[in-house]
């Protein structure tokens, strides 16, 4: 047997690494369950060696663990650069980014992702394929299957901690996706399915598979295999070519993890509500229960600047059904690159989906925080309402935007309200009255003095 290099080696031989130790920490679990979900490939730790020896601090995905959510960032052909690119990953980062994944697609690639990751705490993904396409100029059909399998170890080498990979999109497929109102949407996956058009052979990187697992292997790089072929609308939503795929990444999950690597599966991008759960359940049921990393879902199409919440609600539903990461969409989703606002509300939206799916996933401690707020909120204590805020910040801002002296800190009301009509106000002042005896059983009559009293002269 060759000695343990990955997560899943360590769990499956028995072993508890310091990476399960510090999740374990992290997420309030038995270190000995953490081993377990690893080895089972129900949870993955993404944690290449190299950036593990670095700034990393170890996470991991699953559904024994809390909702993930991940962050894209990265330059491209028309904007950004590599300033703009370590300030959306602060952003990133400082509003609770699990993960995060650089999806430059422009020039000085490599200059922008050694600096991501030499400054994220946080685990990074790429998709591989963009940096190949710029080093062959824009043609796709000049790729060789060693063009790939060298920059899949080039990023690896750099510290990246997980990779989508779009082996699942297969020749066979192709045709199925021809009656679809937006086709193939994956940028990795229209890629592929031009290559294979063009040089009428299968998909290099399926036929590659065993030889990428062995250099993601030597790296610890987890695999996110990719959905080439997600619906990009919710009229393409649930068809033949989506779960043709699914089928395929099914194979590969059990492919990969045979061959000692930790795999991830990625899920579609435009759901309607009804269809969300039958397709988490689906994708775990065939991927035998590794990680749902979902793209969204979309759950409409009709509001383009307003993707980020039409998205959460698919990503909550997603998160309650089972799916261990949710990946962010941003307001600028289908009309432009992010920036750093953009980050910022396309993260504040899924940790309120991620965060929602945790308590309706009853997970313990999850509601802590909320119950803590409501506390606060009834006592009229707003210090403590902005302290436990997801954006305290905002909070403050919206509340001292009518109010703001220091006095109203500890007003027992808002500008909302006014002294007079907040309900809480008088909840209080109801409770006080019962303190006092005044308050009486429903359908009792209140008390009264005797008759014979007010008889009297």
């Amino acid at each position: 047997m060759s000695t343990p290099i990955t997560q899943l080696e360590h769990a499956r031989n028995g072993s508890i690494t310091p990476a399960m130790e510090a999740v374990a920490a992290r997420e309030n679990l038995a270190s000995e369950l953490i081993r377990e979900e690893v080895a089972a490939g129900r949870m993955v730790i993404p944690a290449n060696t190299v950036h593990l020896a670095g700034r990393l601090e170890p996470m991991c995905i699953g559904m024994a663990a809390k909702c993930k959510v991940n962050a894209n960032i990265g330059n491209s052909a028309v904007t950004s650069d590599q300033e703009g690119e370590l300030e959306k990953l602060h952003t990133a980062v400082h509003y609770g980014a699990d993960t995060v994944m650089d999806l430059s697609t422009g020039k000085e690639i490599d200059a922008i992702r050694r600096q991501i990751i030499e400054a994220s705490p946080v685990p990074i993904g790429t998709v591989p394929i963009y940096q190949m396409l710029e080093e062959l100029g824009g043609e796709i059909e000049q790729m060789r299957p060693q063009h790939f399998l060298d920059m899949v170890e080039h990023q690896a080498r750099q510290g990246v901690d997980y990779m989508t990979v779009h082996c699942g999109v297969k020749f066979e497929h192709l045709h199925l996706t021809t009656d679809r109102v937006t086709g193939i949407v994956s940028r990795g996956g229209s890629l592929i399915a031009k290559w294979m058009m063009a040089h009428r052979q299968e998909n290099p990187l399926y036929e590659s598979f065993d030889d990428l697992c062995d250099i993601m292997r030597q790296y610890d790089v987890t695999w996110s295999l990719g959905d080439g072929l997600r619906p990009g609308a919710l009229a393409d939503a649930s068809d033949k070519a989506q779960f043709a795929e699914l089928d395929v990444l099914g194979e590969l999950t059990r492919r990969g993890q045979a061959r000692g690597t930790q795999v991830m599966v990625e899920g579609p991008g435009h759901i309607p509500m009804h269809e969300v759960q039958m397709n988490v359940e689906r994708q775990i049921e065939i991927c035998d229960g590794a990680p749902f990393y979902v793209l969204g879902p979309l759950v409409t199409d009709f509001a383009p600047g307003y993707d980020h919440i039409t998205s959460c609600i698919g990503a909550a539903l997603a998160g309650w059904a089972g799916a261990a990461m949710l990946c962010y969409v941003t307001p600028k989703e289908h009309l432009g690159l992010p920036e750093r606002e953009d980050v910022k509300q396309g993260l504040i939206a899924y940790k309120i989906a991620a965060h929602a799916a945790d308590i309706a996933r009853q997970r313990p401690g999850a509601q802590d925080r909320d119950d803590a707020l409501s506390r606060a909120r009834f006592a009229f204590d707003w210090e403590e309402q902005f302290r436990l805020a997801l954006d305290p910040e905002t909070a403050r801002a919206y509340h001292d935007e009518t109010l703001p002296q220091d006095s109203f800190k500890s007003a027992h009301f808002c500008s909302m309200c006014g002294p007079k009509y907040c309900s809480m106000k008088i909840t209080e002042d109801i409770r006080a009255m019962a303190s006092q005896g005044d308050l009486v059983t429903l359908g009792e009559p209140a008390p009264s003095a005797d008759v014979s009293d007010s008889l009297r002269g």
